[in-house]
Parts: structure tokens; sequence; C-alpha cells
């Protein structure tokens, strides 16, 4: 059963630690997460806005590796992992790898913009889920969550919680992960 959003939020809001304190989950207030690979698995074809309001699915992007992060401008750990986002989006563009940080910031554009302006994000685009409707359906339980998608669509690996996504080390991992160009 899915936890009510103030029960998310609040987790979320207190940098996972909280959500460390609960049986078998990983601590996330205290660095960063650990990349859980698993089998190929499909994953619903998931539904977001661009910065434009214009519709999209992850069907808009076959034949890409995706790196699929589900976050919030109140999220502090979601906060602290944007930068490194930033620069593993332009260490992979050229690769065929898309990293879509899709937010769940109710207010949107006029919400995420400023954020990405104060923080100097310029290599991520904007994709948003205000709803959370892509989140609930990728089975997200908290934020942040990345998702590693291989170019045939099936989800090949989960983080959950903030990751350094700049490092060599995890750069290599998503690209044997999303498959190389």
């Amino acid at each position: 059963m899915q936890k009510p959003i103030w029960r998310r939020a609040l987790l979320a809001a207190a940098g996972g630690t909280l959500l460390a304190a609960l049986p078998g989950r990983q601590g996330r207030g205290s660095g960063t997460g650990r990349l859980v690979e698993t089998a190929p698995r499909a994953l619903p074809d998931l539904a977001f806005t661009d910065a434009e309001g214009k519709p999209h699915r992850l069907a808009d992007f076959a034949g890409k590796g995706l790196v699929i992060n589900f976050w919030a401008t109140w999220c502090p750990p979601c906060v602290a992992e944007m930068p490194a986002l930033d620069r593993a989006q332009a260490a992979l563009a050229g690769e065929g790898v898309v990293v879509l940080a899709l937010s769940s910031d109710r207010g949107g554009r006029a919400q995420v913009e400023p954020f990405y302006q104060r923080l100097g994000l310029r290599h991520l685009g904007i994709w948003l889920d205000p709803r959370g409707a892509a989140q609930r359906e990728a089975g997200v339980r908290g934020l942040p969550t990345t998702v590693i998608v291989d170019r045939e669509g099936r989800e090949r690996a989960r983080l959950e919680g903030a990751a350094e996504w700049d490092t060599p080390e995890m750069l290599a991992a998503i690209r044997r992960l999303a498959g190389g160009a």
C-alpha cells in the first residue's frame, strides 16, 4: 500500500533520516544510496509533461538509455544530487542517454525553472509530474528515487536515495546498464 503523500513528504523533508530508521530500508540520511541491479523488467509507459505542458511518454525516448530521477525541490537529498545529475547528463548526452529528472512539485515549471537557475543547472531538461502519477506507476517509495532504463525500455537498476551520479564509477554503471551507443 502506498504511503500517504503527506507522510512521504515528511520523510523526504527530513532528509531520509526517518526513513533510515524503518526496518529493511537503506539509510539515506547518511550519504548516498546504493544502485541495485535487477533482472531486466518491463516498465510502464510513464506519462509526464515538458516545461511547456506538452505531454510525453517513455515511448517518446525509444532506443535511448534513460536515467529517470524522481525528485522535488522541497526534498533535501534531491536538491543535493541535482548538480551531479546535471553533470551526468552533460557527460552522457552524446552517447544517447537521457537524464529525465521528473519533478513532482505541484507548482510545475513556475517552481522548477527558478530552482534550475539558482543551482546553475544547464543540461537537464525540465520534466514535470506534478500529480505524481508517473512516480506511482513506477512504484517509487520515496524521493529521490532513480531508475536506470536500457535502450529496450526495460528497468535494469534502481537507487533509492541520493547519489553522486557524475563519478567515473557511476557513469560506467549507467553506460553498462543503459547500453552503449
